[in-house]
């Protein structure tokens, strides 16, 4: 398995040439220039990652990460921490959203355990990636969420997640999470390194009333008091105030963009691994595809921070990437218009007259 310096290194920016030579012939295709919009943009920009102008998307993986968050302790969710290892378990016999929506563009899920404060049963194991660093992160008001050691070895469980499933086939990947506190660790993420005060990053999460939501905000300008976080050190940034499942989010994402696969996002706490990612690497931004908006006011502050346009906006909070599945099935459209669609020649239709 690569390190994560070795995959950091290793990654470069999108093919300039390529891009040029898939715009070319979107505008040979019978229809009137950019009349596909957004769909000819991602068209583009697919080619460009995988640095070919016929990109063809067959093998789509959404990986889906899974740990707990220590400060479940101070009553920041409507759901108990349990919660993550039961819809772990629900993942694995196929019976969450991410499935049905997985099934329905003919993508698998990866599903793995970062940091879960629980262990699974046996029976699991052939279907569930084993990649705990520790039982949960500590409550992050009293000090460190993680060790830098541990944010470290979360990222590298990431990139070797990836490199496993390479020999199965990847073309593009979605990703994906589970785990309760997980919107108030991203808040925490984007509050620091975007520079904006909490009460803009934090939102209801799971379902949280006004009063529980100002609380929500209070614990996070507490942790970010104690830790101190520094913004341009995304590795600091998540062993304070991250989450294991976050730091995992970032490898995946590093790894794709190393081997030329289009990332596309999910929601707020994929949003909040992208800015672990750019951190580490900013050319990794040329690799990511934003699925849609999420109704986690963070959310859009990630996103234009970033620079990064959804693709969809359809009010989803769910998470488990269940809007990357949505955002890989559009994608997956758009490469088709380019490789599928005749060009005015083959079709021997007349071209557009000279203005």
């Amino acid at each position: 398995m690569r390190g994560m310096k070795k995959v950091i290194s290793s990654i470069k920016g999108i093919d300039e040439r390529i891009m040029r030579k898939a715009q070319t012939r979107l505008d040979s295709l019978t229809k009137p220039p950019g009349s596909l919009g957004r769909l000819e943009e991602l068209a583009r920009v697919i080619a460009g990652i995988t640095g070919k102008a016929m990109p063809r998307l067959n093998e789509k993986v959404i990986f889906t990460l899974a740990a707990d968050h220590g400060v479940c302790a101070e009553n920041i969710s409507a759901f108990p921490s349990d919660v993550t290892v039961q819809m772990v378990g629900n993942f694995l016999k196929g019976g969450a959203g991410i499935n049905v929506l997985a099934g329905h563009i003919g993508a698998r899920v990866v599903v793995a355990d970062l940091g879960v404060k629980s262990d699974f049963a046996p029976r699991f194991s052939k279907k569930l990636k084993r990649k705990k660093v520790n039982f949960g992160t500590r409550n992050f008001i009293l000090g460190p969420a993680m060790s830098r050691g541990e944010a470290v070895r979360s990222v590298q469980n990431g990139i070797d997640i990836f490199e496993e499933e390479l020999d199965r086939g990847i073309d593009i990947i979605g990703t994906g999470e589970m785990g309760i506190g997980n919107t108030t660790a991203s808040s925490a993420i984007a509050a620091c390194i975007t520079r904006t005060d909490p009460s803009e990053t934090a939102g209801r999460g799971t379902g949280l009333g006004d009063k529980a939501l100002q609380h929500k905000i209070t614990v996070i300008r507490k942790a970010l008091e104690v830790n101190r976080p520094d913004p341009g050190d995304a590795l600091d940034v998540l062993s304070k105030v991250g989450g294991f499942e976050i730091g995992g989010l970032a490898g995946i994402m590093l790894a794709a963009a190393s081997r030329k696969v289009p990332v596309v996002l999910d929601g707020f706490i994929s949003g909040a691994a992208a800015l672990i990612a750019v951190g580490l690497q900013p050319k990794v931004k040329e690799y990511m595809i934003a699925s849609h908006c999420s109704v986690e006011r963070g959310h859009k502050v990630i996103l234009e921070y970033l620079g990064i346009d959804p693709v969809l906006n359809l009010d989803l909070r769910l998470g488990e990437g269940t809007g990357a599945a949505l955002g890989i099935f559009i994608a997956e459209a758009a490469t088709k218009i380019l490789t599928g669609m005749a060009t005015f020649q083959q079709a021997r239709v007349s071209e557009r007259k000279s203005p």
